[in-house]
């Protein structure tokens, strides 16, 4: 019970932010009109996009302001999680030679936090299409054109801004605590950005994350070993069945549940059909789980002809529900931007634990079975020199 509560723990994490004090964002801007926008919660910034999911692309502008005319201001992403380290970052500043404004790419490695050499730009290893920058006075603009991976609509990015530029590498930034918490995740298909005071809408993704991974991805799977290895005990009489089917129902309970928000979140997000594949891989498992349930109804007594039929068709079901619902909790992380996260990581700490107790279990299971064969011929053996010496005589 550790491990979930640590799961459950990790994905209910948000990263860190403050009191969002900038104005009202703007769709509009220099260069073009975008659909959608939202305040970030530090440096009086902002963020506006327009994603086209007929291709996965997404254009993006990150507005702020320079804190001197030598100043640099820097938005980016990391593919990983919303921190600098790991982040392809555009910098935009003023070319001195031409007074123009100028954007150069830089990765942002463990050495940029520790200032150990000036920074070196370099192209980045992501699928950005375009970029460029916008000067007035003050406020810039940093535009650009990404092209995401399949299903993947969140973003997890970082800005900030410096006093100087060094030729062509951007000095250290400040280190108050609204600068250091310059950070956020945004899901451009939903419009939400998980930063600063909690958002109903992310909560519901939360409980959605929560209940699904508990369920579907936890309980059910044991569910599924208590009935195949609990039954291997004599001693344990029907006892596994009932645990069988506890663990089952409980599990399916959560699971309706986090289905259900599923569903709500899908219908009221403007762009649901970008999250076809998991919808369908969460309705497919739904509905085994629930044929599962109702074959329980109709489960035949163990001397009816028809029992071993019901048992296929209850394994199969059962198996099939098992695979798909792990798929579909894998694919779950990934669309929330958790795909190198450490709530994955526990998660899959979980099932790397429970697969472990599967095999223990499993030779177990194995020499349980040969023991009772050994006994059974021996037994045999026995009868059978008990009726010849009895025919003997």
């Amino acid at each position: 019970m550790l491990f979930l509560r640590l799961l459950a723990a990790l994905i209910l994490m948000a990263p860190p932010g403050a009191e969002a004090e900038a104005p009202r964002c703007t769709v509009f801007t220099a260069v073009r009109t975008y659909e959608e926008c939202t305040n970030l919660p530090t440096q009086q910034a902002s963020l506006a996009w327009t994603y086209h999911a007929q291709n996965a692309t997404v254009d993006v502008v990150f507005s702020g302001t320079v804190i001197s005319p030598t100043g640099w201001v820097a938005w980016g992403i990391n593919p990983g999680s919303p921190e600098m380290t790991g982040t392809r970052a555009l910098v935009a500043f003023t070319d001195p030679a031409t007074g123009s404004a100028a954007v150069l790419p830089f990765v942002l490695d463990s050495s940029a936090k520790l200032q150990l050499a000036p920074l070196t730009s370099r192209p980045l290893d992501i699928p950005l299409l375009a970029s460029s920058a916008v000067f007035r006075r003050t406020a810039v603009e940093i535009h650009a054109t990404l092209r995401l991976a399949p299903n993947r609509t969140t973003l997890h990015h970082v800005w900030n801004r410096g006093s100087q530029m060094e030729g062509h590498s951007p000095s250290i930034h400040p280190l108050t605590p609204a600068d250091l918490s310059s950070r956020a995740t945004v899901d451009i298909a939903a419009s939400i950005l998980t930063a600063g005071p909690p958002h109903r809408r992310a909560n519901l993704q939360r409980a959605h994350a929560v209940l699904s991974a508990l369920s579907w991805g936890f309980l059910l799977p044991v569910g599924v070993v208590v009935a195949r290895y609990l039954r291997q005990y004599e001693s344990a009489g029907p006892s596994w069945y009932y645990a069988h089917a506890a663990v089952q129902l409980v599990g399916f309970v959560m699971g309706t549940a986090g289905f259900a928000v599923g569903l709500h979140l899908g219908r009221s997000s403007s762009r649901s059909a970008v999250y076809g594949l998991h919808g369908k891989l969460g309705a497919a498992a739904f509905s085994t789980a629930a044929l599962q349930t109702l074959a329980l109804l109709f489960r035949p007594k163990t001397t009816h002809r028809f029992r071993r039929y019901w048992k296929s068709y209850h394994h199969l079901v059962g198996y099939t529900c098992v695979v798909l619902a792990l798929v579909n909790v894998f694919q779950g992380f990934e669309l929330m931007g958790l795909g190198r996260s450490y709530a994955k990581l526990g998660y899959c700490l979980v099932l790397s634990t429970l697969l472990g107790v599967c095999v223990t279990l499993e030779v177990n299971a194995w020499f349980l079975s040969q023991r009772r064969t050994h006994e059974g011929e021996k037994t045999t053996r026995t009868e059978r020199g008990i009726v010849e010496s009895s025919s003997e005589g």
